[in-house]
């Protein structure tokens, strides 16, 4: 099977016509600057080059990129994870700390280089044109210690000259979403985690809704035109409704996917997700109009008093003329994202090789607050998973076990892989799967399971789901990378598993991350072991910080299955 493989991946290499192709090279120093983006308190924030918000990545479809990254903070570790991005042959720049590499120390540095071009799913079956290269609306930042709060991210943009709706607007806009703390999310976190600070286990409640990381933004369009608005969240806990005043938006594209248009009202965007949407200016120059992001207020436990859930940004056609009061809409209709259709048409893969069911909620564990998947939390390895399944030997590589706490799954070669997301919690979980995008084939309205369901009720690797009828009723699925798991429902989602390399699931609530609510897919893991090795910069970061290069997860080179 890796034979066949290979014999796939060399042929899609050679054959793709990579277009405009170069190398796009940032330099990029991670640094302290002082903020004050909702005009109420000032505080440190983690910029680039010494400016915030961080800039925007921009390339081409197969360019490659290249992100000299040198840590200035002086007392944290960081590193990039570039949301969304396949990372074909490139598992080791994928950016999660624990994952697929050590944390960049204070004055250390490490070069991410990566190509923006192959698609994840090698059978030849299971490919579309489309997919061999990688346009659309991503974003990156830090994946440690809950680190992309405090400000490390920005927008990354893969721009398509073949674009299915080239010439169908005269210009591009990108437009942030996220919320915003007044403290810094490590002293956050230390009371979050707390079963004793926090018996209840709530997240804290965000200060501010900000646009472009700010408020009272301003978006300049001039009559007539028809513009490409890349909505990206970087949010870290809420999710967030989207709407323009007397202005329909036609989403075109979601998290890298085109779609066939579709005309809204308002979007509803969770953490993570991006949305890339046309709206068409008015005729005239007479009117400025208001558009507002207004916060999921389902989402909190609590709705202080110091809460501004609500932004609001003008499209300025006038500069001259009133600027509009605050929006303000009582409801917003919202278009269902799983009756999106991608634009390739892509066909429902087949009947799965491998079945996943993961019921997850929350629980204390040794006076902490953690998130359970099958009961079991995810802990960061001594040695980074993908540092495991390289230097293991191949008739233990595909061992669970080798993987430690990480809530580890094996995921054969050119399996079809069905993974079911059980969602036991009273809230909504957007869940994403690095290196992949992801066919939705079902999800349920909320709250399906009765309030005492278990685990038990769930057999992991389950046929099916009890009492529920999941089968899926349309062949082309709606595909994306971060897909939201209603409270006490479920989705059902499928992907082939042809992109060799140790892959982080997990919810984008930046607290529930930190509370352990991941689990590492291990992927072709005898292809992965042929054809991919660490570099030497990615093995010094390790040295450097006192971590094992190779052993299962506690560092065992002897008895790879001691430890724990």
């Amino acid at each position: 099977m890796a034979s066949l493989y290979l014999r796939n991946l060399l042929i899609l290499l050679v054959s793709a016509k990579l277009v405009f192709a170069a190398t796009v090279t940032y330099n990029w120093d991670i640094t302290w600057v002082s903020v004050n983006p909702d005009s109420r308190h000032v505080r440190p924030a983690i910029g680039i080059n010494g400016q915030w918000p961080c800039p925007t990545l921009n390339a081409n479809v197969g360019d490659t990129v290249v992100v000299n990254v040198n840590n200035q903070l002086g007392n944290q570790s960081t590193s990039l994870h570039w949301h969304g991005i396949f990372q074909q042959g490139t598992n080791f720049m994928d950016g999660p700390v624990g994952v697929t590499q050590c944390g960049i120390p204070p004055g250390g540095s490490y070069t991410y280089e990566f190509t923006v071009s192959c698609s994840p799913t090698p059978p030849q079956q299971f490919l579309t044109t489309s997919q061999i290269n990688q346009p659309g609306t991503y974003w990156y930042h830090s994946h440690v210690g809950g680190q992309y709060p405090d400000g490390l991210r920005g927008p990354l943009i893969i721009h398509d000259p073949n674009s299915p709706y080239a010439g169908q607007y005269d210009d591009e806009i990108v437009l942030t979403l996220s919320d915003w703390y007044h403290e810094q999310f490590p002293t956050l976190l230390t009371s979050y985690l707390s079963a004793t600070l926090n018996p209840s286990g709530n997240e804290s409640i965000p200060y501010s809704n900000l646009l472009n990381d700010a408020q009272d933004i301003t978006l300049a369009i001039q009559p007539g035109k028809t513009y490409f608005v890349r909505v990206v969240s970087m949010a870290a806990f809420a999710a967030t409704y989207v709407h323009f005043d007397q202005h329909q938006m036609t989403i075109i594209e979601v998290d890298g996917v085109y779609t066939e248009p579709q005309t809204v009202d308002s979007i509803y965007v969770t953490a993570a997700q991006r949305y890339g949407v046309l709206i068409t200016a008015k005729p005239s120059t007479s009117t400025n109009y208001a558009f507002i992001s207004s916060f999921d207020l389902d989402m909190f436990n609590t709705l202080p008093s110091y809460l501004r859930p609500n932004v609001t940004g003008t499209l300025l056609y006038n500069p001259h003329a009133p600027l509009p009061p605050p929006l303000t809409v009582p409801a917003f209709p919202t278009y269902n994202d799983f009756d999106l259709l991608p634009h390739d048409h892509q066909p429902l893969l087949p009947s799965p090789n491998t079945v996943l069911s993961f019921a997850f909620d929350f629980t204390q564990i040794g006076g902490q607050n953690r998130a359970v998947i099958n009961n079991n939390t995810y802990e960061s390895p001594r040695v980074p998973s993908l540092f495991t399944a390289l230097s293991a030997p191949p008739a233990l590589a595909a061992n669970p076990r080798i993987y430690g706490p990480t809530n580890p799954a094996i995921l054969p070669t050119s399996h079809t892989i069905e993974i079911r997301l059980l969602n036991l919690d009273a809230g909504a979980h957007p869940f994403h799967l690095h290196g992949h995008e992801l066919q939705v084939v079902a999800r349920s309205a909320p709250n399906v399971f009765p309030d005492d369901v278990t685990f038990e009720d769930f057999a992991p690797n389950a046929t099916a789901l009890p009492g529920v009828d999941y089968a899926p009723t349309r062949q082309v699925p709606m595909r994306r990378d971060t897909v939201q798991v209603p409270e006490m429902g479920f989705v059902v989602l499928r992907f082939g598993a042809g992109n060799p390399g140790v892959w982080l699931l997990h919810c984008h609530i930046e607290w529930h991350v930190a509370a352990g609510l991941s689990a590492t897919m291990v992927e072709a893991v005898d292809v992965l072991q042929l054809t991919q090795r660490v570099p030497g910069e990615g093995v010094r970061l390790c040295v450097e910080g006192g971590v094992p290069t190779g052993g299962n997860a506690w560092g065992e080179t002897g008895d790879w299955l001691a430890g724990g």
